[in-house]
């Protein structure tokens, strides 16, 4: 890992450790929501139609459960890369490019608490 050059202050990393526990709390709820929403069994009262509706109705509903359930993977890893973030912050590594040793801007830490590299080395990535 390169040379840190510098950090950012406990003050600012307290701020950013707020901003990623309101993150979390957010992310939370979603996922609660996705994942109620793919172990809900109620068929909405499709018993009583036609075979050939319910039939895709029950291809739409595994449709819509499998996205759901990719986007409570995706939510999940969100929120574990959040988790990492506020360890970062209380061994005071955060905010710090792991490419360059160079703190990340504070605009795209606030826009992207999860970062670990900056626009630079995330660029040279691509």
């Amino acid at each position: 890992m390169p040379e840190i050059k510098e950090k950012y202050t406990d003050k600012e990393l307290q701020e950013f450790k707020e901003i990623i526990l309101a993150k979390i709390a957010h992310a939370e709820e979603d996922l609660a929501i996705l994942r109620s929403s793919f172990k809900n069994g109620s068929n909405n009262g499709t018993d009583d139609t036609a075979p050939t509706f319910k039939a895709f109705e029950e291809g739409s509903e595994t449709m819509s459960k499998e996205a759901n359930v990719k986007l409570a993977i995706r939510q999940e890893k969100f929120i574990r890369d959040l988790n990492n973030a506020l360890l970062r912050i209380e061994n005071k590594t955060y905010g710090i490019c792991r490419a360059t040793g160079k703190k990340i801007q504070k605009a795209r830490l606030k826009l992207v608490p999860h970062a670990t590299l900056s626009i630079e080395a995330k660029k040279q990535q691509s």
